[in-house]
């Protein structure tokens, strides 16, 4: 078996140094990034090296973050907002966590240039309650930089000023999804808004704001530091950079890991992962989260980009790895990712509230032996419905993997309803 090395970039710190100590983190470069926009680059020259470097967003949706800059920095506005999404709620997604538990002073840097840059002077860092360990660094990190003249009035005498400030996410899924976390910040219901307007021109308080997620902004100082040109040498066309994976599920090695783009999936999963435990077989992997894809071993070999992953229908998404054995049922496997957004949806729509209710009650029927064949009809024309007519992304990606292991699996959901058994004897079929 071949080895995969990783290549560090948004990890570069992570392991290295202790996340407590600024100044550690300076020791390793830190905040010469900052220094060189505040002392080197106009805002303009700063939106143009994000744009020159083709850093798309490594939240799922990957819109190019130099053209979201740009819009926010031509606005015309008296008060502008950064907003670092850190609300992680996708299941079995923890590498945005391994970042802030690991270097949170990035992610005040990535703040504070996209500030500099797009004439923001406040930051807000939004993040899952649940996250005590990340909250308690993030905030020490924030009231060190406050310290140390990094975060604040006047910051290194340049005349700019930025701060930043922590908001608790109170468990919801939902707050993901960037209107509703606005919502949330505001202190509303956290419900999904009407787009467009988008948020780089009327975001939060009705105020142009940029909306980065985690791993996007922690790419931010390297690219300024080391030039678009180094950046755009990693990766492939289209997906430039690294990208930052948690391998979790059946394998015989868990973490996070951080690749090229254009890396094959397989080498991810045998080599970094070290293959499936207990020698068992492959039966399918859960890309991207469960609002993600569903992949097959003949699909293992498709390289980790956005353009390669499309012409599969699928996606990094949130960086999420879950590997499936031959022992897991697909119809379980669907069921829990069914009741999951069931308990997720926010209600706001009929499709999402009443269609992720229903699908979870008709495979919770065919999970226990009790599904006719037309349930499978009512499943894709539900599922692409809700794809089709739900408010917000919750709505509309919530049938993705359902759908794709109709298709994929399709002989293990027609053994649940036609011999009335699971064949590998995981459901309680009556």
């Amino acid at each position: 078996m071949k080895t995969i090395e990783q290549f560090r970039v948004v990890l570069r710190n992570v392991g290295l140094i202790d996340p407590e100590s600024i100044d550690e983190y300076i020791a390793h470069d830190g905040y010469s990034a900052l220094e060189k926009v505040i002392s080197e680059m106009s805002p303009e020259d700063v939106v143009e090296e994000v744009k020159r470097s083709e850093l798309r967003g490594r939240g799922g949706a990957g819109f190019p973050t130099g053209r979201k800059w740009e819009f926010t920095a031509k606005a015309d506005s008296d008060q502008k907002y950064i907003i670092c999404n850190a609300d992680e709620g996708e299941p079995g997604t923890f590498k945005d966590r391994g970042i802030m538990e690991g270097d949170p002073h990035s992610i005040l840097e990535g703040m504070l240039i996209a500030g500099y840059a797009t004439g923001a002077n406040k930051g807000y860092i939004y993040i899952r309650g649940e996250y005590a360990l990340s909250i308690k660094r993030l905030q020490k990190a924030i009231d060190d930089a406050k310290e140390y003249g990094l975060l604040g009035e006047n910051i290194l005498g340049s005349g700019f000023s930025f701060d930043v400030e922590i908001r608790k996410g109170a468990g919801s899924y939902n707050c993901g999804e960037e209107t509703a976390l606005m919502e949330s910040i505001e202190g509303k219901r956290g419900e999904p808004r009407k787009k467009p307007p988008y948020p780089p021109t009327y975001g939060l308080w009705g105020k142009p704001t940029v909306i980065n997620n985690v791993e996007t902004l922690a790419n931010i100082p390297p690219i300024i530091v080391n030039g678009a040109d180094w950046f755009k040498d990693i990766g492939v066309e289209g997906s430039r950079g690294t990208k930052v994976f948690n391998l979790m599920g059946d394998i015989n090695w868990k973490g996070v890991v951080e690749i090229p783009f254009g890396t094959p999936l397989s080498d991810i999963v045998m080599s970094m992962g070290k293959g499936v435990k207990d020698g068992k077989k492959l039966k399918a992997v859960v890309l991207g989260g469960v609002s993600g894809s569903l992949i097959t071993p003949e699909e293992l070999n498709t390289p980790v980009d956005f353009n390669s992953l499309a012409r599969i229908e699928a996606g990094p998404g949130s960086g999420s790895i879950v590997v499936l054995d031959e022992t897991r049922c697909i119809v379980d496997v669907a069921r829990d990712i069914a009741y999951f957004f069931r308990h997720e949806s926010c209600g706001k729509c009929t499709p999402c509230r009443v269609g992720t209710d229903e699908m979870y009650r008709i495979i919770d029927r065919i999970s226990k032996g009790e599904g006719k064949e037309r349930d499978i009809d009512t499943l894709e024309n539900l599922g692409k419905s809700m794809m089709l007519t739900a408010f917000c992304g919750l709505g509309q990606t919530a049938p993705n993997v359902i759908l794709q292991s109709l298709k994929k699996f399709r002989d293990e959901w027609l053994s649940h309803i036609r011999e009335k058994r699971c064949p590998v004897d995981v459901c309680k079929v009556s």
